[in-house]
């Protein structure tokens, strides 16, 4: 039974996993535009244009949600966030201008001019450390290294470049990548560039189950308590959910049923946060930043416990009109040209 404390923690979750399975995919969609090569190297990058291009940007609402959700419902594991994870954050905003910044001068730079070339680099690369450092912060909140010692909070580099951060920055970004592959897949109108993009999917799904499966001995030795929790009865069940629905993902691709591959392959994304999210529980910053120590005042939670309801008949109304009608352009625009 959820406590009163736990219900902000819980829409948290939630706007995390649509933030993962949204703007995760259009990190990702950068990475392989950095990483496009071969004859149809322009095509790969026209495709990942039309399919990012109209909406990729209102996918960071969820994020600004995250943000404002966290500094009300729990202010404390806030400001210890704010000062513990400064740098990387930073990294993380830098990445987000520097993609849309440098997205936007490619579009209207001339093409193959070195403008063109130059911001297409940077839009890239913002694109392949961006994930990355944000899976790092998901590393640092469940290892232990952010500790509160009197009235300071830990903040060295080491906060944010342990082990188990680094590995949780790996798996980010080649969950992005495989994200990204998968969904354009579908998006892809040749059957040249579809075989490209299933291709990359089934490669960098393999290199994510890998990282994957290598970080289970790096959280035992750098995060016992996540380790420990993901042994969990309430917890393993998850675990195995999120790995019968990737391998139904692999399968799916492998056998060319796009659509499958795209619902499974953001359903294990949702599920495998969905575990971490149980299995952090009842900490927000493990282990002196538990849900009920970080709370903001009971009216405070009610407040916003009511005020979201309101906000989402507001925000995903939308969100749905902004992709049925751009997705919708941007692929009748791609059929002529």
């Amino acid at each position: 039974m959820l406590q009163l404390n736990e219900v902000p923690a819980l829409i948290g979750v939630l706007a995390l996993m649509a933030y993962a399975v949204l703007a995760g995919a259009d990190f990702g969609a950068g990475v392989w535009d950095l990483l496009a090569w071969g004859p149809k190297a322009k095509e790969q990058r026209k495709t990942i244009s039309n399919a990012i291009g109209p909406v990729w940007e209102a996918n960071h609402v969820w994020l600004i949600f995250i943000i404002v959700l966290l500094f009300t419902c729990y202010p404390r594991a806030f400001s210890a966030l704010s000062i513990s994870l400064f740098v990387p954050f930073h990294l993380a905003l830098l990445g987000i201008v520097l993609r849309g910044a440098s997205f936007v001068f490619r579009a209207y730079a001339p093409e193959r001019s070195r403008f063109a070339s130059f911001w297409g680099s940077v839009f890239g690369s913002a694109s392949l450390f961006t994930p990355f450092v944000l899976g790092m912060c998901m590393g640092a909140i469940s290892a232990g290294s952010i500790r509160q010692m009197g009235s300071k909070v830990t903040s060295d580099v080491s906060v944010w470049t342990n082990p188990s951060s680094v590995v949780m920055g790996l798996m980010a970004l080649f969950e992005a990548a495989y994200l990204a592959a998968v969904y354009l897949t579908l998006e892809s109108l040749d059957k040249d560039l579809q075989e490209s993009f299933r291709i990359r999917a089934l490669v960098s799904g393999f290199i994510f189950a890998a990282v994957s499966l290598g970080a289970l001995p790096v959280f035992a030795v750098y995060a016992p308590h996540l380790w420990k929790r993901l042994l969990a009865p309430s917890v393993v069940p998850i675990v195995f959910l999120g790995i019968i629905v990737g391998l139904v993902s692999a399968a799916a691709l492998f056998f060319r049923k796009y659509w499958i591959a795209r619902i499974s392959a953001a359903g294990q994304v949702v599920i495998l946060l969905l575990g971490w999210a149980i299995a952090q529980r009842p900490y927000i910053i493990y282990p002196d930043f538990t849900i009920a120590n970080s709370s903001a005042s009971e009216a405070t939670m009610r407040f916003v416990i009511w005020s979201v309801p309101i906000g989402m008949l507001i925000l995903i109304p939308s969100l749905a009109v902004l992709f049925a009608v751009f997705k919708g352009r941007s692929r009748t625009l791609s059929n002529y040209g």
